[in-house]
C-alpha cells in the first residue's frame, strides 16, 4: 500500500521534529562541565530505539492477528516513522507483532529479525552493541521491561487495552539513555 503524499508532508515534519526533540533531550541529559569539550557522537556510535507494543488484536487467542483498528494503527505508525530509515527491525514470532513491524521493515528494505520475548536481556545487549535505528515490536508485558533493560524509563506497566505508546530511547556511548514517551 502506498502512502499519500499530502499527509506524509505533515508527518515528515512531525518525524523530523521527533528526531530533533530526541537529540535535544540526549544533549541536555549529558553531563557537562564548564569549559569542558563535549564530544558529539557520530551517527555510527549512537543507537536509537523505537519500542512499540503490537497494535490492537482481533481476539485473546494466543496467536491473534490484528483487527481493523490495529491495521489502521499500523498505518499511523508507518506514516509517523516514514522518515526514520530504520537499520534494524525486531519482532517476536507472533502474528500481531509481525504484522505491526513487517510493513515498516518492508518500507525501509530491512530484514525483519525475530527475537524471543523470554530473552530480553540478550536482545537489549545486542541492540546496545549495534549502532543505528531500531524498531522493536513487542507485547504489553515485555515492552516496558525492554525499555528498562536498555537503560530507559519504562513509564510503568502497559494496560491490557493500551496500544498507543511509542518509546524513543537514545543511547549514546558514555551517557545515560534518554527516554521519550509519545502517544500515537
Amino acid at each position: 500500500m502506498t502512502r499519500s503524499r499530502i499527509p506524509r508532508c505533515r508527518v515528515r515534519l512531525a518525524a523530523n521534529a521527533l528526531a530533533a526533540f530526541a537529540a535535544c533531550l540526549a544533549a541536555v541529559a549529558a553531563p557537562f562541565r564548564l569549559g569542558a569539550q563535549v564530544a558529539v557522537p557520530t551517527d555510527d556510535e549512537a543507537v536509537t530505539v523505537f519500542l512499540v507494543r503490537h497494535a490492537e488484536r482481533l481476539d485473546d487467542s494466543p496467536n491473534s492477528p490484528l483487527n481493523d483498528v490495529g491495521r489502521e494503527r499500523v498505518e499511523k505508525l508507518r506514516t509517523l516513522l516514514a522518515d526514520v530509515d530504520f537499520t534494524h527491525v525486531h519482532s517476536t514470532s507472533l502474528t500481531r507483532t509481525l504484522d505491526t513491524a513487517r510493513p515498516i521493515a518492508e518500507d525501509d528494505g530491512v530484514e525483519l529479525i525475530i527475537y524471543s520475548p523470554g530473552e530480553l536481556e540478550q536482545l537489549a545487549e545486542t541492540i546496545r552493541a549495534t549502532p543505528g535505528r531500531h524498531l522493536v515490536s513487542g507485547h504489553s508485558n515485555t515492552t516496558p521491561q525492554l525499555a528498562e533493560a536498555l537503560g530507559g524509563d519504562p513509564h510503568g506497566p502497559i494496560d491490557h487495552m493500551e496500544y498507543d505508546r511509542l518509546y524513543i530511547i537514545v543511547i549514546q556511548p558514555g551517557r545515560p539513555a534518554v527516554t521519550t514517551l509519545l502517544r500515537f
